[in-house]
């Protein structure tokens, strides 16, 4: 549902053009320092600035912090952190509530429940609540510096390319010449990950990880290491031979994850991210009230490429499965 951890559990709610967006946060060790700057530069990642491919919809996206903090620090109560919404124009979509857009969760939603749900901006569906996930992720990577070890973790992803161009301004030209949205792979990169991180079977890594990063809306695909490529490889080419007792690898196309554990490794995994399915071109659907098939196109305030806001999102989610993951094994330090 809308919940995801075993002890750092996190929780988010709200719709796009509702009052707010936000999560609570259950399992945080009491006095993490944690105070409303630690968050604005994942927070401005996230809004893209004035980029080219970004919405022009901008928020403030301040934290409001409801409940877990007193004097700046963790209290091991639950965190409850608030977002609100004043930048919208619902007015925009109330024309298309006939007409649900392809790509999108209209038509889905509406089926599930009813008619009832919030359409306004995509609602619950939207892309709008990820500002919680990254809120989630601030924190999650403060635990991941309290670890045990001598290594730092460190979680970071980059755009590898758009629209299926390297050069990434030359992807973006293309979609502005098609007038068009497109899409684009992004990479994830930890390093200092201990050995022997995850659980047996369905919460291995790569399970947990995936998991996850399907919670970030335009995600179509994810491999690990050397991913679908391994297909194409025989064995002895593909198996990472040991190095030495740390369990550094001569090559690393497992992705740093054998057997669902981590290996010590560098942890590499990629993520394909769709064409934002809002698109100024005219495209053909459905007319729930006319019974028709009819052309129709997009109006709004969209993002020529998700992809570019992905990043930070992206290692938002993969520091909220590790610091779960570090948490189980009991791998953090005591805060104070």
């Amino acid at each position: 549902m809308n919940s995801f951890g075993r002890i750092f559990r996190v929780n988010i709610f709200g719709e796009s053009h509702g009052e707010s967006v936000g999560l609570n946060l259950d399992g945080c060790p009491a006095g993490l320092p944690l105070q409303l700057d630690d968050f604005m530069e994942d927070i401005k990642r996230r809004q893209g600035g004035n980029q080219r491919g970004a919405t022009p919809r901008k928020e403030a996206d301040l934290p409001i912090f409801k409940s877990g903090l007193f004097n700046d620090l963790t209290t091991g109560a639950p965190i409850t952190i608030l977002f609100e919404n004043n930048n919208t124009r619902s007015g925009d979509y109330e024309k298309l509530r006939a007409v649900p857009r392809p790509g999108h969760a209209d038509f889905t939603a509406h089926s599930k429940f009813g008619g009832y749900e919030d359409f306004r901006g995509g609602g619950h569906f939207s892309g709008r609540l990820t500002v919680a996930l990254v809120a989630a992720g601030v924190i999650a990577k403060k635990i991941l510096k309290t670890a045990e070890g001598d290594a730092t973790i460190e979680v970071v992803a980059n755009i590898l390319e758009i629209g299926g161009e390297q050069v990434l301004e030359k992807g973006l030209d293309k979609a502005i010449e098609a007038k068009d949205s497109v899409g684009g792979i992004v990479e994830c990169r930890v390093t200092g990950l201990p050995v022997g991180l995850g659980e047996h079977f369905f919460d291995s890594v790569e399970s947990l990880i995936s998991h996850a990063v399907f919670a970030i809306p335009a995600v179509r695909g994810i491999e690990f290491g050397t991913g679908f490529a391994a297909a194409k490889m025989f064995g002895v080419e593909h198996n990472d031979a040991l190095l030495d007792a740390s369990g550094k690898t001569a090559t690393n196309h497992a992705g740093g994850i054998v057997g669902g554990y981590t290996n010590g490794n560098e942890l590499v995994f990629r993520i394909a991210i769709k064409p934002t399915s809002s698109t100024p071109k005219e495209q053909q659907t459905w007319n729930w009230e006319t019974n028709e098939v009819e052309s129709f196109s997009v109006k709004g305030r969209h993002d020529l490429c998700i992809a570019l806001r992905v990043p930070v999102v992206l290692e938002a989610v993969t520091a909220m499965v590790l610091a779960d993951l570090m948490l189980i094994d009991q791998r953090i330090k005591r805060v104070l």
